[in-house]
């Protein structure tokens, strides 16, 4: 008899912890959802494409150079004065060329 009941109790334990582990997955789906519409509703109503908020914070962070070994904000503007433009021109004669 001891068997049974230690069997029927371990049954509904494990039914119960499946219940609140399937309860805990679904909300996390439909908040996700909620935020995923939430998303695209305000990329809707402002106009601008949708962007996850963790490369916003990314940018800023860089941005402000707040990790080591990061560019400061001036410096991509000196880098795009370095750019030089080349002029294009055939090589004929060239025996490499198919």
């Amino acid at each position: 008899m001891p068997s049974f009941l230690s069997r029927v109790l371990s049954f509904l334990l494990r039914l119960v912890l499946w219940t609140f582990a399937a309860i805990f997955a679904v909300s996390l789906l439909l908040a996700g959802l909620v935020l995923l519409a939430l998303g695209l509703l305000r990329s809707l109503i402002t106009g601008q494409k949708p962007k996850p908020v963790v490369f916003g914070r990314f940018q800023r962070f860089s941005s402000q150079a707040a990790w080591p070994g990061a560019a400061k904000p001036g410096a991509a503007a000196a880098r795009e004065a370095d750019v030089v433009d080349v002029e294009v021109r055939e090589i004929r004669g060239d025996k490499r060329l198919p």
